[in-house]
């Protein structure tokens, strides 16, 4: 992602997450929190001025570590564009860049995290893409019970 990004992301952020305020600002902050952030966004075609239609977040937890461990923070797709393989390739064409930037930090990817409602539907996304499995409810953290996933040594099942 790139700071001429922002508006459109903040669109898509507005229409995945209808109880969150201030999107602009929320990934403002975390687009200018790089490498511990990684943004990448989805456009439509890969003309300079095509629309964003997704976005995802990756964050190193618990510092900078020889093993990283990521949380996929966030993924959003506008709602019109759901269920074409956005997300899907959101995740699998962004993990080797992500790879890339913690390899330059002398870091290999260990596990991924992945937090979201449990009764989100992308919760089989996160299984078929990066085998993550749940691994405990939490009640009633957000907006409903969340549920933990976590996707064990995919630094090198996932090219």
């Amino acid at each position: 992602m790139q700071e001429s990004d922002l508006s459109e992301a903040a669109l898509v952020h507005q229409s995945a997450f209808v109880r969150q305020r201030r999107s602009f600002e929320w990934l403002q902050c975390n687009l200018k929190a790089f490498p511990r952030y990684m943004i990448y966004v989805a456009k439509l075609d890969e003309q300079p001025d095509s629309k964003v239609v997704g976005y995802i977040i990756w964050a190193q937890k618990s510092g900078f570590r020889p093993e990283s461990v990521l949380e996929l923070e966030q993924l959003a797709v506008l709602p019109e564009c759901q269920g074409q393989g956005v997300a899907k390739a959101l995740i699998l064409e962004s993990l080797p860049l992500v790879k890339q930037q913690l390899a330059e930090q002398d870091s290999v990817l260990k596990h991924v995290l992945v937090t979201t409602r449990a009764d989100n539907f992308a919760q089989q996304l996160y299984k078929k893409t990066l085998g993550a499995e749940v691994e405990s409810t939490i009640s009633n953290l957000y907006s409903a019970d969340e549920v933990l996933m976590i996707a064990r040594n995919v630094g090198d099942t996932i090219q």
